[in-house]
């Protein structure tokens, strides 16, 4: 949510944004909050003089009383109550003028870095940079739910007679790697100076609406019935709503967190040939990162966030990529974000497995979330969040670069301690 002022003072950014972002059918609300934003002052200006003139009516009517001028203080009774009056009508505008601009608000996305590439969507997102060399065995790489069958690792069919499509069973060695990789994944960022964390499942609406838009919360947010609460679909809702309506030293800035948790989601929309199997589903595990800073050091902490992602993989010699995405790609809450894409050896192309995103002060406006400066001064923190891994789709890039000609899967160094010391599974 931006601040109100500057759709007082520089509006011409704010459209210039919405075009960049192509949502050039929410220009109309721009001049609907500059609107209502004159009104709401107008009738705050208003209420305040009025509160002053009643006050000093209500303190001529005890004079009055008192010198036993019953009649004209019955006037002046008379009047105090035509002023509650009107004082309450322009309350009650106030009120709604109030909540009709938080709405538009709402919508309106935030201000996107200047480095961000323009593009409609994902199509004309950017690469970055790459990491490590792409490779394509001499053999056939099958596909990942083949892989795990063979191992005995997976059960869809019994998970979807429990639960329905798009869930699964995991067992014997896939489950165990699966859980190892989540151990690894927190431990690195144990190492790399993080607070490991596990947060609430669940969480209020008002935390929702604060850490991500409506068309986000329609498409992922499962609704527990008859309660104000909510499944998380990243551990990133708890953890930032962990800092709703606080005031922060600034000396204890950053506060960089790491947290495990289990994600719900929705996966509203068409699934692909590649989306069956693990790829896209509605439960998974997932290890995240998150940090709360001061605005200048934001930009430094999402290369840090993203690049520690690359390194998680790469530590497991994962072939890697970095995509920027484009304007009309970006959620719009978000200032800047940066996919992290394994390499599909099977599929001879990248894939996502992670994202890292700098929503500047866009939550912590929604949640107040505010610094307290050396000179005493308030000022909305920043919040940026990035995947070090969420398995089970982690495990296709895995399996995939892991996987040898005889059907065995190479256990990487790093893991091995957190597999019983298997050099591989067969």
């Amino acid at each position: 949510m931006l601040d109100i002022r500057m759709f007082r003072n520089d509006p011409e950014t704010i459209r210039e944004n919405l075009k960049k972002k192509f949502q050039e059918e929410k220009l109309p609300l721009v001049d609907e909050i500059i609107e209502m934003d004159v009104r709401i002052r107008e009738v705050k200006s208003k209420g305040d003089v009025l509160r002053g003139q009643r006050k000093t009516v209500s303190k001529e009517i005890g004079g009055l009383m008192k010198a036993g001028k019953k009649d004209e203080a019955e006037v002046k009774k008379a009047q105090t109550a035509a002023m509650a009056e009107e004082l309450a009508q322009l309350e009650a505008e106030e009120e709604d003028l109030a909540g009709r601009i938080r709405e538009r608000m709402l919508v309106i996305p935030n201000i996107i870095d200047p480095s961000v590439p323009i593009g409609r969507d994902d199509s004309e997102n950017v690469e970055v940079e790459r990491f490590g060399e792409p490779a394509v065995p001499d053999f056939e790489v099958p596909y990942h739910v083949d892989i795990m069958e063979k191992f005995s690792g997976i059960d869809l069919d019994s998970a979807r007679k429990t639960s329905g499509n798009g869930f699964y069973y995991l067992s014997g060695d896939i489950a165990r790697l699966h859980s190892a990789i989540l151990s690894y994944a927190r431990d690195f960022m144990i190492d790399r100076g993080f607070t490991y964390y596990v947060p609430p499942f669940m969480i209020r609406s008002n935390v929702v609406t604060g850490v991500m838009s409506f068309a986000e919360m329609e498409n992922m947010m499962y609704k527990i019935e008859g309660e104000d609460l909510y499944l998380i679909g990243t551990s990133e809702h708890s953890m930032i709503g962990k800092f709703i309506d606080t005031i922060l030293d600034e000396e204890t800035l950053p506060h960089t967190l790491t947290s495990y948790s289990p994600c719900f989601r929705k996966e509203v929309g068409a699934h692909g040939i590649e989306e069956r199997g693990v790829y896209r589903i509605h439960q998974f595990e997932k290890q995240e990162m998150v940090v709360v800073c001061k605005p200048e050091e934001s930009m430094d902490w999402f290369v840090k966030l993203y690049q520690n992602t690359v390194d998680f993989f790469r530590s497991m010699d994962i072939p890697v990529r970095t995509l920027e995405c484009c304007s009309g790609d970006l959620a719009d809450l978000k200032v800047k974000s940066i996919d992290v894409e394994a390499w599909s050896p099977r599929q001879q192309k990248y894939f996502e497995v992670g994202s890292c995103s700098n929503l500047g002060d866009a939550q912590a406006r929604r949640l107040g979330i505010r610094v307290r400066g050396a000179d005493g001064n308030l000022y909305f923190a920043h919040t940026l969040n990035n995947t070090v891994v969420a398995p089970p789709r982690m495990l296709i890039a895995f399996l995939e670069n892991n996987l040898n000609a005889d059907g065995s899967v190479s256990i990487p160094q790093p893991l091995r301690m957190y597999m019983g010391g298997k050099e591989a599974i067969r």
